[in-house]
């Protein structure tokens, strides 16, 4: 039982990273003002969660890589992350 909360965890961790690298490469590479304005006029426009929903995506690949790779346990951390982002993105757009 240990083994799979493990596994759960690690692909969990592993899109949580992937959706901080595609939040940063969209303020850093996608935006022509400097990331720290750019993160200023996100928060203040209200789109912050239509951003983490964009930079949500490479969780994509990382599923893809770990279903074809028939880490299953891994791929359910990536599933329960991409949730608590859809969770979190519904929050922050009705409150």
């Amino acid at each position: 039982m240990g083994f799979i909360k493990k596994e759960i965890l690690i692909g969990f961790l592993v899109s949580i990273f992937a959706t901080s690298c595609g939040f940063f490469i969209y303020l850093q590479y996608f935006s022509r003002f400097g990331f720290y304005e750019t993160l200023n006029m996100i928060r203040e426009s209200g789109v912050l969660g239509s951003v983490i929903t964009l930079a949500a995506i490479p969780n994509l690949f990382v599923f893809f890589v770990y279903m074809k790779k028939k880490q299953d346990y891994r791929a359910r951390g990536v599933i329960l992350a991409t949730i608590v982002t859809a969770i979190l993105t519904a929050y922050l757009k009705f409150f």
